[in-house]
């Protein structure tokens, strides 16, 4: 197993590699995320030993009993999956940063836990920039609002945005999702608000990353191809409309 997930792992720098020479890119710009959906702690322990540092965790129970399996070897933790309000206090305890800040009212929320707390946070704003009903994220036209609102909220540092590409064979259609979100941090650029870097770009993942990297990514989220086939399909982590709280 860790010889597996060692050879994963150099397979897809390799792929980022040659992404990033392909679009005049420097690979030093682009973090993969390790998405450790279903992955036990000691597969993502085997992958941190290889050099890794950077995880990602879709369910807050899961992130809970991983973060405290692996939190020996210090990894930078993101919650990238979707976040109800009643969960934040766990997730402010284990997360560093939460990428799938997607409406103000769970915004408000968390900025009102980390007053109580004393603490800030980075998050990323989600966007739906496929327009599918079965995933979460602001609408692309209502992106701009939702990152000045946010931004007025002093503990949260919105460091760029997030989305979920299109699922589909169609590379023009899913090169459309990550253009979109490039067009949208280029317009919440020129704002120039307090607490937003944007300099973060969210997007791509195990079967469309080269793609995402020529349209800007920085950071590429990558699960199946480094840990093998999951139990459940994607849709199962990502189709969670009639669990929404808000």
């Amino acid at each position: 197993m860790p010889a597996t997930i060692a050879t994963n792992l150099q397979t897809i720098h390799r792929r980022i590699n040659l992404a990033c020479e392909k679009a005049n890119r420097n690979p030093g710009e682009v973090r993969l995320l390790l998405a450790t959906k279903t992955v036990d702690s000691e597969r993502i322990k085997m992958a941190l030993e290889q050099g890794e540092n950077l995880v990602g965790e879709n369910k807050v129970q899961e992130l809970k009993e991983k973060c405290n399996a692996i939190k020996v070897l210090n990894p930078e933790v993101h919650f990238i999956g979707h976040l109800q309000s009643n969960k934040i206090k766990e997730v402010i305890k284990w997360a560093t940063c939460v990428q799938s800040i997607d409406r103000l009212t769970l915004a408000e929320k968390l900025h009102k836990r980390l007053l109580f707390e004393e603490k800030t946070m980075e998050v990323f704003i989600q966007v739906n920039t496929s327009y599918e009903e079965s995933k979460f994220g602001v609408a692309p036209e209502e992106a701009l609002a939702l990152i000045q609102q946010v931004a007025a909220l002093d503990s949260l540092r919105i460091k760029g945005l997030m989305t979920i590409g299109l699922f589909s064979a169609s590379h023009e259609k899913v090169r459309k999702c990550f253009q979109l979100l490039k067009k949208i941090q280029q317009e919440a650029i020129a704002l120039q608000l307090p607490n937003v870097e944007m300099k973060e770009l969210s997007m791509g993942m195990s079967g469309d990353l080269e793609i995402a990297i020529e349209e800007g990514a920085t950071i590429i989220r990558v699960g199946t191809a480094i840990f093998g086939e999951r139990i459940y399909p994607d849709t199962y982590y990502w189709n969670e409309r009639k669990t929404i709280d808000e």
